[in-house]
């Protein structure tokens, strides 16, 4: 393949409607597509060099998902967790963004189709992240809300706001139990801290807001499938949890599985009935992305591409995926590795430096993931904490979580926000953020 080939036509043919402008160039174009975790590492590392980057994303900005809950909860305003793509990139000469979705890669061609236009490529990332995994049911899918991007957590913050105004209004006291309880499914950390939040939003923000009824009213229900809550974790932090949750009269319902929902009712395996208008899915995910790679060779367990040691598409010369969307798949991880920001940002360094290396024709290492451990949070002051053969939990896991969540957001006016709202929650649980800016329905949300 020869990097070194004139991206001419893209400039030449801009005024044509099939086409995405870009600058010519002689450079080896590297396009990525998505601006996750992953993306935006391997941007960080091909930054400045003798390459051609081109991010594409369906949205101008990146969202530090481990905080949605928080404003799914009232505790933050959404432009305090995300970033422009055009501020994060500005001063890096070779790196362009354009906002669209790809819908084809034409492998054969070199070529990717977009809703906006082509462009060619020399080198395709894919990072394109995961969607929620409803498995199939499509009742759940059609009545409840999943928690995978920003739009996801204002739709959870108005219906919660919404059905408290409407059980302030309502005489019918079984209407007025189901508009006041909440469901959550699924156990690993984004169940575990939403349904926290929610307790606290319960224990603490309820009682001023609503005086019209006691707090006791809203019922929160956290139900995982499996025999403990954070499986992804040790089980004394999964204990520990149990006992923070139970503490905040969160009802956690193990070893149940939910396999119907109508929007008012929502029955497990074991004909568990919970009367709740508010239903929130954290249960699964799976990989998406576009058309043009789906071979059965491609494809493992949760729709996510399969890649080798190097985080390649084996099929194909000069196609890449990584982040959660992908799966490395080799003797020491036949599962892939876990689809959480921290293999997703080692991916994206890894690969900076093995894609210079090619282009360099210099020997490549394979990629090795670090396991730097893992947190999960239950309200305020209470954490949990796996690093390496270290748990431990309570305040000063808390202080780690603050403090490595506050490091990981992008931009210093976002941290300065998050900071100060964290600041002044700590010494109230005053939540500023209730306001109903539109009215929510799920069968509009999109």
């Amino acid at each position: 393949m020869n990097t070194q080939t004139p991206h001419n036509n893209d400039k030449a043919t801009c005024a044509t409607a099939d086409l995405i402008c870009l600058p010519d160039s002689t450079l080896p174009r590297i396009v990525i597509v998505g601006g996750g975790f992953a993306g935006l590492a391997l941007i960080d590392g091909l930054k400045k060099q003798d390459t051609q980057v081109v991010l594409i994303d369906r949205n101008n900005f990146h969202q530090f998902q481990p905080l949605l809950y928080q404003v799914a909860t009232s505790g933050l305003e959404p432009d305090s967790i995300v970033f422009p793509f055009r501020k994060q990139i500005s001063g890096y000469e070779n790196v362009i963004f354009r906002m669209a979705e790809v819908e084809e890669i034409q492998t054969s061609t070199n070529t990717i189709m977009t809703d906006k236009g082509t462009l060619s490529y020399d080198f395709l990332v894919l990072a394109t992240g995961t969607a929620t995994n409803y498995f199939g049911m499509k009742k759940v899918e059609e009545n409840s809300l999943g928690l995978k991007d920003i739009r996801d957590s204002l739709n959870i913050r108005h219906m919660m706001l919404q059905n408290l105004e409407q059980a302030a209004i309502t005489c019918d006291e079984k209407e007025r139990a189901a508009l006041t309880s909440f469901v959550i499914v699924g156990g690993g950390p984004a169940g575990v801290e939403m349904a926290g939040a929610l307790a606290e939003f319960c224990r603490y923000i309820l009682p001023k807001d609503y005086p019209e009824y006691p707090s006791s009213i809203m019922k929160i229900y956290l139900v995982e499938a499996s025999n403990q809550i954070l499986p992804v974790m040790s089980d004394k932090a999964s204990s520990k949890t149990l006992t923070y949750l139970k503490e905040l009269n969160v009802e956690v319902l193990l070893n149940e599985l939910v396999v119907e929902y109508d929007g008012t009712v929502v029955t497990t395996k074991n004909q568990k009935r919970i009367l709740a208008k508010n239903l929130i899915w954290s249960a699964g995910v799976k990989g998406q992305f576009p058309k043009g790679l789906d071979g059965q060779n491609n494809i493992v367990n949760g729709n996510r591409l399969k890649v080798n040691e190097y985080l390649k598409i084996e099929e194909y010369n000069n196609v890449y995926a990584m982040g959660d969307m992908a799966a490395v798949i080799t003797n020491e991880t036949p599962k892939g590795h876990p689809q959480v920001a921290q293999p997703a940002i080692q991916q994206g360094k890894y690969l900076a430096k093995t894609l210079l290396n090619i282009i360099h024709q210099k020997p490549l290492k394979p990629f090795k993931y670090k396991d730097k451990g893992s947190l999960a949070t239950v309200g305020k002051r209470k954490a949990v904490a796996d690093l390496g053969q270290w748990s431990f939990a309570g305040y000063f896991a808390w202080l780690l979580w603050s403090l490595v969540h506050i490091m990981s957001i992008s931009g210093f006016r976002n941290r300065l926000l998050v900071g100060l709202n964290w600041v002044m929650s700590y010494f109230s649980y005053e939540k500023s953020n209730r306001l109903i800016i539109r009215n929510f329905n799920k069968n509009h949300s999109e």
